[in-house]
């Protein structure tokens, strides 16, 4: 098969010394099967960790899935957990920029040295398991597997006191589960990828509540009777402990504050007022409070409080691009990397709430998979204009379809279509910036992951977005 090579090549860490070796590990991984079509099986995972020695149990392992959130949750627990002097591992997807997002070491990215390194060391397993692979006449490792077996890797190499796994997809059957987690977190269950995990959310409940390992501590965020009910099995079946937002814990208030929000919070075992998170959105409030949930979990079996001034250090340290993110002033751009319409209702509530624009102007591409009449629809109370354009990714709606789509959805007068992305910026800057009275307009990239790690790409480079 011939290697598929990244569109984007990544920009060096370490001085660029290692940056083509690190090129050379990407192109590797995208040369196997894409992780939008994962293989429902655990078993291949669980071999090469096994032939290195399962480095998946060198640490213990909170374990986060969901539909909506799991990135931004994760990042607040691992923070949270550095600032207790723990050393951390981080696994999320997808990356936005550069693959090395998706594997952190004490909250940065690792850096290409050791990238390359850990994937060099790991090579003749992942042939081997291959191998036997074909000859079973199974599919080879796919990209996901192999990631996840790296990161496995990179963990153990640092090694991390505790990491925290991000599903990829699903659970149950997602490569990442090959870890126990001593704490499972769920973070708001929705639709999205039914056509891997199910048409309900009583389906795609039960399939990620697969994390859920004996006696372990699970966390959920607010859930939908279809979804808890799944969870709550769960739990009956494998002995475990749940606690679950609004009655176990939840967010006391929240206010609108310079770069963010001061959010009060009742964990397990403690109230925790007036905490600093540098994050817009209700619903990053409601993420930090099953973060902190989770930490109380694995800190203290849920029956311990946090030491208030650690946490609040934690939690003020939190970053999450790609959500709700500035990138460019004058007129504002946000990037938000919604992607079905639970989570651009949130982004529409949280745009009302944090940034009182005149008129908000979204650039818009999505993936074929996706809900994109949901995503519109969604957004068609606080979105004035839709400058329909289309992702580097080979699975983006043609920015022409898509349009057709939002003109069904919102009318024509409310649609421009710009092929390219350049130009769909300098759009919707000039359409926001058309805004009359006292309050600017405002530009917000959403609809899909791949857009949002294409605007930060031109963001970080030499000309940036001016």
């Amino acid at each position: 098969m011939t290697p598929k090579k990244s569109k984007n090549p990544e920009p060096a860490d370490d001085g660029g010394e290692f940056a083509a070796e690190a090129a050379r590990v990407h192109d590797e991984l995208l040369a196997r099967v894409g992780e939008q079509a994962p293989e429902p099986r655990l078993g291949a995972t669980r071999r090469v960790a096994e032939l290195l020695g399962d480095p998946q149990r060198a640490y213990p392992v909170i374990h986060i899935t969901g539909t909506n959130g799991k990135t931004s949750t994760s990042r607040m627990i691992e923070s949270i957990l550095r600032s207790y002097g723990l050393r951390t591992g981080l696994l999320t997807s997808p990356h936005l920029v550069r693959l090395n997002e998706r594997i952190m070491i004490d909250g940065e990215p690792i850096s290409d040295e050791r990238l390359v390194a850990n994937w060099d060391d790991i090579q003749p397993y992942l042939a081997m398991v291959d191998a036997e692979l074909g000859a079973a006449g199974d599919q080879a490792l796919t990209f996901f597997e192999a990631l996840t077996v790296l990161a496995f890797a990179c963990f153990a190499d640092a090694p991390a006191d505790v990491v925290v796994l991000e599903v990829g997809m699903g659970g149950e059957w997602d490569s990442t589960n090959v870890a126990d987690g001593q704490v499972a977190v769920f973070t708001p269950i929705a639709l999205d990828h039914q056509n891997r995990l199910g048409s309900t959310v009583e389906a795609i409940a039960r399939t990620k509540s697969g994390i859920v390992k004996p006696s372990a501590s699970v966390v959920s965020a607010s859930q939908v009777p279809e979804a808890l009910a799944e969870l709550e099995r769960a739990v009956e079946l494998t002995e475990s402990t749940l606690a679950v937002e609004g009655v176990g814990f939840g967010v006391e208030s929240t206010t609108v504050a310079v770069g963010g929000q001061v959010v009060s919070i009742r964990g397990l075992a403690g109230r925790y007022p007036d905490l600093v998170l540098p994050l817009f959105g209700d619903h990053q409030a409601q993420n930090a409070a099953v973060a902190v949930a989770a930490v109380e979990s694995f800190l203290g079996s849920g029956s311990q409080a946090l030491d208030l001034d650690v946490l609040s250090d934690g939690l003020a340290q939190v970053t999450s691009p790609g959500r709700l993110q500035i990138v460019a002033n004058d007129p504002t751009i946000l990037v938000d990397a919604a992607h079905n319409p639970h989570g651009a209702r949130a982004l529409a509530k949280a745009i009302e709430a944090y940034f009182p624009f005149g008129r908000v102007v979204a650039v818009l591409a999505v993936l074929t998979d996706k809900d994109a009449t949901g995503i519109i629809r969604a957004l068609s109370g606080t979105v004035q204009q839709f400058v329909v354009t289309q992702s580097d990714s080979d699975r983006s709606v043609p920015a022409d379809e898509l349009a057709a789509v939002a003109v069904k959805v919102v009318g024509a007068d409310r649609v421009v279509v710009e092929t390219d992305l350049a130009a769909a910026l300098r759009t919707a800057r000039d359409l926001a910036d058309e805004t009359e009275g006292d309050r600017p307009g405002g530009v917000v990239v959403t609809g899909s992951i791949t857009l949002v790690g294409d605007v930060l790409a031109l963001a970080q480079g030499p000309e940036g977005l001016s």
